[in-house]
């Protein structure tokens, strides 16, 4: 645990420097385009079971989550103009760089998920999970990079997410937290880099 976190120190502490000026204009294009704060949080279980707010730049119109089901379809009508830009390029994710910086998260490891469905995790999978420290990234982050599109034709997305991608997620992280190492999560912050990369 104590080299991951050195790991992820490395590479996080310059990375802030060098995208702190691109932090600056996402806030300032988030107001000009609508109303409502910079950042949304939203509670999520991480290590041990412990909630913590997960960190990322507002793509939905305020109180979206009063509006709808925290799962988000491509087709959303809550997500704003500049909100499809940021989720296409993952750019919404980067104020969790904050959350690795306080410890609440790792660069790599499995996605933190909200209450409700960490409720529907198998208990002995919900331990083994648990165990280790939710990341900004993961393999079932890049298989699943566009989960918003493939749910955008669900007439119920709640349910098929919760029946259908979250049992493909949780054997992505039982295989992670089985095979955790920092080389490991070297090879998955490339792959994600190059994802992204090749984003259109």
């Amino acid at each position: 645990m104590f080299a991951k976190k050195i790991f992820d120190l490395v590479l996080i502490l310059p990375a802030v420097l060098i995208l702190s000026p691109i932090f600056v204009f996402i806030a300032i294009a988030i107001k000009l385009d609508s109303k409502g704060s910079v950042l949304f949080k939203q509670k999520r279980v991480g290590l041990r079971g412990k909630n913590f707010h997960i960190l990322k730049f507002r793509t939905m119109v305020m109180n979206a989550e009063s509006q709808g089901a925290k799962v988000t379809t491509g087709g959303d009508s809550r997500i704003t103009k500049l909100g499809h830009f940021l989720r296409e390029y993952k750019l919404d994710e980067l104020p969790q760089l904050i959350n690795v910086l306080k410890g609440e998260m790792s660069l790599v490891g499995p996605r933190p998920e909200v209450p409700e469905y960490v409720e529907f995790y198998p208990k002995e999978m919900k331990k083994a999970v648990l165990s280790v420290l939710p990341g900004m990234t993961d393999r079932a982050s890049i298989e699943f990079r566009n989960e918003n599109n493939l749910l955008a034709g669900s007439i119920d997305p709640v349910r098929d997410y919760r029946e259908k991608v979250l049992p493909i997620k949780l054997d992505y992280y039982m295989k992670y937290v089985k095979d955790n190492t920092l080389r490991g999560d070297a090879k998955i912050i490339g792959k994600t880099l190059m994802v992204l990369v090749k984003s259109k």
